[in-house]
């Protein structure tokens, strides 16, 4: 594996997004930082508590979800998108980089710059809430899948939109309504039984249930479930990558 093409892919990513710190960082911690007056003050002044936590902190690994799967999307699609828009790509491909060694140095770098987003605001909600981590090591592990996860689905979607309108159309029509509808701001037992029944189709919940578990040991789904959900999905993933290296989808094009 030629590490020094990889380094320098991750490099030039990372570098772009903090030459757009603005865009890139206090973009997402500004947006978090509304839902939690809006959310955690306005509505968590009307609700005592949620399994006994206060709901301002509970919203908070639902924050951090929200944030790192939209980032890790918007990154890792922009991130590969743009070079085959702009024809940049080719220049990629004419040196002596394989395909495998180009998904690891995007799909590292929107990982690693959504993880910076995740951690940027979970040091924001102290700001707002008392933070105490019941299993800090089973966050990470979370965050960590989720950020490569997501960022393995980016890539995905950046090599199979052809224009800007359907870079964003999964990320508007699909992910955002499943990370709203899947836990962010309740618990499913709050939940008519008819659409508690419709939630465990939706797989963010499991995402969102296992990470809020890590925080403060309750959840709407089992730990293992969650943990062997994320697990199955990052598989998924990294199997549709693997065919589009194999294959050259619309890389070469």
């Amino acid at each position: 594996m030629n590490i020094h093409a990889i380094r320098v892919i991750y490099k030039y990513e990372m570098k772009r997004a903090f030459n757009t710190i603005g865009q890139s960082f206090a973009s997402p911690i500004l947006s978090t930082v509304l839902y939690f007056v809006v959310f955690g003050s306005a509505i968590g002044s009307r609700i005592d508590n949620i399994h006994g936590i206060s709901y301002g902190y509970f919203i908070v690994p639902g924050l951090m979800m929200l944030a790192i799967l939209t980032q890790s999307l918007s990154n890792a699609s922009f991130g590969i998108f743009f070079p085959r828009f702009t024809g940049q790509i080719f220049e990629i491909l004419s040196a002596p980089v394989t395909t495998f060694e180009i998904v690891v140095g995007y799909v590292g770098a929107a990982a690693t710059k959504s993880l910076i987003i995740g951690l940027l605001i979970l040091i924001t909600a102290n700001f707002f809430v008392e933070i105490h981590i019941a299993h800090p090591l089973w966050m990470v592990l979370f965050l960590l899948l989720t950020c490569m996860s997501f960022s393995l689905l980016g890539f995905i979607i950046g090599l199979w939109a052809k224009d800007f309108e359907k870079l964003q159309i999964v990320p508007l029509l699909v992910i955002t309504p499943l990370v709203f509808l899947g836990g962010t701001f309740y618990s499913i037992d709050m939940l008519p039984p008819a659409w508690q029944t419709v939630s465990w189709f939706n797989p963010v919940v499991y995402l969102v249930s296992g990470f809020r578990w890590s925080f403060f040991e309750v959840s709407d789904v089992n730990i293992w479930l969650s943990l062997m959900m994320i697990s199955v999905f990052m598989l998924i993933c990294l199997s549709i990558a693997w065919w589009m290296i194999r294959t050259g989808y619309r890389l070469k094009q």
